[in-house]
């Protein structure tokens, strides 16, 4: 197995090349103050007043100024076209938690696209930021620390089964799948919601007020 790129015993803020705002970037470092861009992410924090400590990237996208500005020793090229600047981002990063922002609400494709990063590299725990929302690939057991009437969506990127407790509709005996039953707008019931799935595939997708339990539970999951 090949060594990160960028290792940190500190939580990972990674940058996209879609928008964001200041208020979102601090949002995320405030949690997550490490920041890594994955190509034109780079850009992104630039404006914001941020230097990346890493990019990594196949360096198509991002402005010959940025990388004039940023120490050659911080730039990282992963010279391949079969995978997305995500994708190449964070299968190069070891950190506790990872938050992605810039990949999801600018592009339809780009945002599914990042979706399905998450879950082909479900071992480092990632989230994704939305405008609204927050997405995870979910671990076999998670427990979130919840509101009631809060909604809880779950998405299958794969065949996969579950069970469920603190939830409206359990989900005990369905099979999901994601051109067969999919489990968006389900109803949080209890403080504490619990999910265990017999295998990788399925997305969490939560509000974005509720960063800080994800962050929680993929912590300790």
């Amino acid at each position: 197995m090949k060594t990160p790129i960028v290792q940190s015993a500190q939580g990972i803020t990674l940058a996209g090349g879609g928008p964001f705002t200041g208020r979102d970037l601090t949002l995320c470092l405030t949690r997550a103050p490490v920041a890594v861009a994955a190509d034109s992410g780079a850009d992104r924090l630039l404006r914001h007043g941020v230097m990346p400590e890493a990019v990594i990237g196949d360096f198509d996208s991002i402005l010959p100024e940025s990388r004039a500005r940023i120490p050659a020793i911080r730039q990282h090229v992963v010279a391949e076209q079969a995978t997305t600047d995500f994708d190449k981002a964070l299968r190069s990063i070891s950190a506790p938690i990872v938050l992605a922002l810039g990949f999801a609400g600018a592009r339809l494709d780009h945002g599914l696209a990042a979706m399905t990063t998450l879950v082909a590299r479900a071992s480092q725990p990632c989230i994704l930021i939305g405008p609204k929302d927050v997405a995870f690939a979910a671990p076999p057991r998670l427990e979130l620390d919840l509101a009631v009437g809060e909604a809880f969506s779950l998405f299958p990127m794969a065949r996969v089964r579950g069970e469920s407790s603190g939830l409206e509709w359990p989900i005990a005996g369905i099979d999901f799948a994601p051109d067969e039953m999919i489990g968006t707008s389900n109803r949080v019931v209890s403080s504490r919601v619990v999910v265990e799935f017999d295998g990788p595939g399925m997305l969490v997708i939560l509000p974005r007020r509720r960063l800080d339990a994800a962050i929680r539970s993929l912590r300790r999951a």
